[in-house]
């Protein structure tokens, strides 16, 4: 059963990130405050549901959140600053944007730099401890999603409506056939370094 708060006195918002392992694409975070008192059976770690289980949650908690935002961090940021500082500055964005400002912020890792004057906890697998980071998880999975849903529109040959950007077989025949483009990320490897990735798009 996942825990409803950290600290019962503070005001909290849980945040957590998504596609940090992806090829293409931004990555994704989100902040979320839910009341003190919130329950919701169904609620948990965004892995460990599917994608019409993520999608019944997510107006829901948007609906029950005190205060939710989710923000983004694209792919030449994190070509420029490396994924980790990508993924910590898309949580720093999405907590700048909650209408409520938060007193303790509970991280899904074991990584994060202060923001402003907010103190913070790190939680291993905190979006299956804490609701609140579960409720993060889904939001920034189910808007990822939705990004990568839209951008295959425009570049159907790499798969993003099924893989979402992640390194699976058929994005990296995509990028073997096709090349790349201005939504992969080109310091990660996008094939082995024997084979010939094409040009930008």
């Amino acid at each position: 059963m996942l825990l409803a708060f950290l600290d019962p006195l503070l005001i909290e918002a849980g945040c957590d990130e998504a596609g940090r392992g992806c090829l293409a694409g931004p990555v994704f975070a989100a902040a979320v405050i839910l009341p003190k008192d919130y329950s919701n059976p169904l609620l948990n770690d965004s892995k460990k549901l599917n994608e019409k289980q993520r999608q019944k949650l997510k107006p829901q908690i948007e609906q029950d959140a005190i205060a939710w935002a989710v923000a983004e961090v694209s792919p030449a940021e994190i070509d420029k600053i490396n994924i980790l500082n990508a993924s910590i500055l898309a949580m720093h964005r999405a907590v700048g944007q909650l209408i409520v400002m938060p007193e303790l912020l509970l991280i899904d890792g074991n990584r994060f730099k202060k923001y402003q004057n907010v103190p913070h906890h790190c939680i291993i697998k905190g979006d299956g401890r804490y609701l609140s980071i579960a409720a993060a998880s889904i939001l920034a999975k189910t808007y990822r999603d939705e990004s990568m849903d839209r951008l295959h529109i425009e570049f159907p040959f790499y798969s993003w409506n099924e893989n979402k950007g992640y390194p699976t077989k058929k994005h990296r025949e995509g990028i073997r056939n096709n090349g790349i483009t201005v939504h992969h990320r080109q310091s990660f490897t996008l094939l082995p370094p024997d084979v010939e990735q094409g040009t930008l798009f």
